[in-house]
């Protein structure tokens, strides 16, 4: 009688820890190195500016290409952009919230990551590879042939176009600044093709507007996840697309 207490504890234990660890309050704490992982975004808050970003605007336009957000991708987390939030939890069959935690995040992210068929075969490979698309200003991370996560993103201008091909990182800087634009920080930089380099950028704010001088411009929290996960790896960059 007393093993079967025990074990009806143990068990009422368990099912008590998943109701904790389901709550929006423990995602808010969730490992970032998860696959396609982001921090707990929610209504009211807004990409304020570049030191500042929530990933509102990733939020909105992800909910745009599902067809489930009208307006256009303004970084503030208001009401509209709640009820879309709503009507893909409801898609998913999660809680409707409004709040986008890990376990809507995910499915969001996988759900929404563009031109996989034109994605080269070399991304699929072993070991750690990251596939830029230009045309669609996304940088998809892939683990042994699986996708880790998906990031937006912006490369070069016209003129300065990041260029196309196959690369491995070469070097890395965590800290690193321009030579060439007056010390600019570039934080986390890994480099894959002489100056080009993925990291953080402190002038992007909409991943679709603007250029960068031929670089991978990633939101600065991106590029740290970015550089969590493959710092001590080698990493393979396949850089593809049209130029947009």
């Amino acid at each position: 009688m007393k093993k079967l207490f025990s074990v009806v504890a143990a068990l009422a234990m368990s099912v008590g820890l998943m109701t904790v660890l389901s709550t929006p309050a423990e995602a808010a704490r969730w490992n970032l190195s998860s696959p396609f992982a982001r921090e707990v975004v929610k209504r009211g808050q807004y990409d304020k500016d570049t030191y500042n970003i929530e990933h509102v605007r990733e939020l909105q336009y992800r909910l745009k290409w599902l067809g489930l957000l009208r307006t256009n991708a303004t970084g503030y987390f208001g009401d509209e952009t709640r009820r879309a939030v709503k009507r893909f939890q409801k898609r998913i069959g999660v809680r409707q919230t409004g709040v986008v935690n890990y376990y809507t995040w995910k499915p969001l992210i996988k759900r929404t990551v563009r031109g996989k068929r034109f994605v080269p075969r070399a991304c699929r490979g072993g070991g750690w590879h990251a596939c830029y698309d230009r045309r669609r200003h996304q940088v998809t991370l892939y683990r042994n042939g699986r996708m880790h996560n998906s990031w937006l993103v912006r490369g070069g201008s016209y003129s300065n176009q990041t260029r196309t091909g196959d690369f491995t990182v070469f070097r890395r800087s965590k800290w690193h600044r321009s030579n060439l634009f007056d010390g600019a920080p570039m934080p986390y930089s890994q480099f894959f093709s002489g100056g080009q380099a993925l990291h953080g950028s402190r002038n992007m704010t909409d991943p679709f507007e603007g250029h960068s001088h031929g670089c991978v411009n990633m939101y600065t929290e991106d590029a740290r996840q970015l550089w969590n996960l493959t710092h001590d790896r080698r990493l393979r960059v396949h850089v593809h697309g049209r130029w947009s």
